[in-house]
């Protein structure tokens, strides 16, 4: 497995570019499973999760190619309906994804359990509603068996604002018979991205950006050229680096449209930036002075459903917060144990109180030293890759396929801010 070596506590300087919203790429690669003509997306981050996903399509029939590094064509004329190996489909969530444009595109699909990121309890429940409201039959035993010959526009309420059973729905609905409208549906830019590329293939899809989505099912898409959005999340953790390691960094085209609440959670923290442009602009290297609720009362930062601060984010905000003056409650609403990576902070010298698996208190700011550590998940790995640049002293990051299945190249990515880490393989 491959690991980090990071030398810390050196401030940081230069631009750098957000790559392609990774949770994007993975719902629009899924789609191309809904047309026989090529589809090419530009702006995608050639990271392990987008390769697994590409590597799967291929075992179902697609085929695929690139035009540089960012650029992808997949042409799924090829495919038949098959059953996905349960060993791939165990390496990625995202194989969750090819329910709904298989089904849509053939009336069957079986899949086995999907893998993905170990933070907690993912319900799939979400998904099932959403097929059985569209006429499907859902048989639960082992892998999933969904059947519907004739997929049937329907109103659908969502349990939950599910990304993935929002993206699920999307696909299934663009190719039924009639109306659907989506109620509850998640309205994150990557289901943004999503309803955008459906379009750009024939579709009909409206109310992008809100709860309720309308989609008029067509008989057929075809192939079409689309660009993705850049990564929020990745935006949201370059301006925690900077916080973290006291540095003024200028993230190149950001996605400002779809920043509000991130940085409405980052100025809670006391860090300051400002838009120049397309661009954004963060002076990390001014003290941060966490700004306290009306009446001094102790700030907090939690997460929800968007437009609300991205779950993504809060273990970006809770290694910000180790950096800042004052006392912020972390509250991690949606995923039970995405919180449990404090205790490699701790050990840091970090100084976080964990009150249950879904709220931290943090008093900042705390002298970081560097430490031997474990990425458990993608964030949390970001998380501590931050705390380690951050930190006086050599770090040592293990497990860092984590980190990489969402950031691409980050290592080279950050020696150009000048950044001293370096990849090695343990052995």
């Amino acid at each position: 497995m491959p690991s980090f070596t990071v030398e810390g506590g050196r401030p940081l300087a230069g631009r750098i570019r957000p790559a392609g919203n990774k949770n994007a790429a993975l719902p629009c690669l899924a789609a191309t499973l809904l047309t026989d003509e090529p589809v090419t997306l530009e702006n995608v981050p050639r990271i392990q999760d987008v390769l697994t996903l590409l590597e799967i399509l291929e075992s179902l029939g697609a085929s695929h190619s690139w035009e540089g590094d960012n650029t992808v064509t997949v042409d799924a004329s090829g495919v038949s309906v098959g059953r996905v190996d349960r060993a791939m489909a165990a390496r990625i969530r995202a194989s969750l994804l090819l329910a709904g444009p298989l089904l849509a595109r053939f009336g069957e699909v079986r899949l086995p359990p999907p893998g993905g990121d170990v933070i907690g309890r993912r319900r799939m429940d979400t998904h099932f509603l959403a097929f059985r409201s569209l006429g499907a039959e859902v048989e639960l035993s082992g892998d999933f068996r969904i059947r519907a010959p004739d997929l049937r526009g329907a109103s659908v309420f969502l349990d939950e604002p599910s990304v993935t059973g929002t993206e699920n729905a999307l696909m299934a609905a663009s190719r039924a018979q009639g109306t659907t409208i989506l109620r509850n549906a998640a309205a994150e830019p990557h289901v943004q991205d999503l309803c955008h590329l459906l379009n750009a293939m024939g579709g009909s899809v409206t109310g992008i950006g809100t709860g309720i989505l309308t989609v008029e099912g067509v008989s057929s898409l075809g192939g079409t050229r689309y660009r993705l959005q850049s990564d929020h999340i990745e935006t949201g953790s370059f301006i925690g680096l900077a916080a973290v390691t006291g540095s003024d960094l200028v993230i190149e085209e950001a996605p400002l449209e779809h920043l509000d609440s991130t940085l409405m959670g980052f100025r809670r923290l006391g860090v300051d930036f400002r838009a120049e442009g397309s661009d954004l602009h963060v002076m990390g290297n001014a003290v941060h002075e966490i700004r306290h609720d009306a009446f001094g009362a102790v700030a907090k930062i939690d997460d929800g459903p968007w437009p609300q601060f991205p779950a993504d984010l809060t273990s970006i905000a809770l290694v910000t917060a180790t950096q800042c003056h004052g006392t912020i409650l972390i509250h991690e609403k949606m995923f039970e144990s995405r919180m449990f990576f404090t205790d490699k902070l701790v050990a840091m010298g970090a100084k976080i109180i964990l009150c249950d698996p879904h709220r931290a208190v943090v008093v900042g700011p705390a002298r970081l030293r560097g430490g031997e550590v474990e990425s458990p998940d993608i964030r949390a790995g970001m998380a501590l890759l931050i705390a380690a640049l951050g930190a006086q002293g050599t770090s040592v990051i293990h497990n860092i396929g984590q980190i990489e299945r969402g950031y691409q190249d980050i290592d080279a990515r950050l020696r150009t801010l000048g950044a001293s880490i370096e990849r090695s393989e343990d052995y």
